[in-house]
């Protein structure tokens, strides 16, 4: 007699503005960068709707605030120097969003394990969420570099799925963005958006499944989905 293993029901996190607030080091880390090349550094209020896509897309947004073009080698170069300046600097002000820690603990209590499918690097990925003392709670770390394919690429989700050992049909994904939005409908994977994270319009404008405002409303919310989507 055989016996089908069925894997855990997974969560899969964004990084930056869902798990970790981490605009200030970023912003500062793109500054320094634009200033070292004789350029204005954007105001905090004006940059942190730059961030969320990764840090090649930060760099060029920011130049281009400064009304500055470069090709793609001078871009590389910038990005590998911007890399090199945010991950020695990877946690001065970057913390975990209120209540991180209470909800993993309640839903592995519940059975569910976790990883990241993040648009920040793998390599910075990791080194942050070790700085914050959680890089050991995830199945899988996976950044834009870690398969062919990025987010809002659906493909990104369901390799990062993989990668956890867990099968798409027991996942749900938790962003703050629309481009986390848009990769789990890619992926057709349930998705709920927080409220506190990094985008320029109010996520219900990408109709999320769920909206939880606090990492208190989460369980709840995703217990919900899971009924409807036959998940857990």
């Amino acid at each position: 007699m055989t016996s089908t293993f069925t894997p855990p029901p997974l969560l899969v996190f964004d990084l930056d503005g869902t798990v970790a607030d981490t605009a200030v080091d970023l912003v500062a880390t793109l500054n320094a960068i634009l200033t070292r090349e004789g350029l204005a550094a954007i105001p905090f209020k004006d940059a942190v709707g730059m961030v969320g896509s990764g840090a090649k897309a930060l760099l060029q947004r920011g130049l281009k605030a400064n009304d500055v073009t470069v090709d793609e080698k001078r871009l590389d170069e910038l990005f590998t120097d911007y890399l090199a300046h945010y991950e020695a600097h990877i946690a001065d002000d970057s913390t975990l969003y209120p209540g991180v820690t209470k909800a993993l603990d309640r839903f592995e209590a519940a059975g569910w394990t976790f990883a990241i499918c993040t648009n920040k690097v793998e390599s910075s990925a990791r080194l942050l969420l070790t700085a914050l003392g959680v890089a050991q709670r995830f199945k899988a770390i996976c950044g834009k570099d870690t398969f062919d394919v990025s987010k809002p690429d659906g493909d990104a989700l369901l390799q990062t799925i993989a990668k956890a050992g867990g099968d798409p049909r027991r996942a749900i994904m938790v962003g703050d963005s629309r481009t986390d939005i848009d990769t789990a409908k890619n992926a057709k994977v349930p998705v709920v958006a927080v409220t506190f994270g990094y985008t320029d319009l109010p996520v219900e404008t990408f109709e999320p499944d769920r909206i939880v405002k606090s990492f208190d409303e989460l369980f709840d919310a995703v217990e919900e989905l899971s009924a409807v989507f036959h998940v857990a």
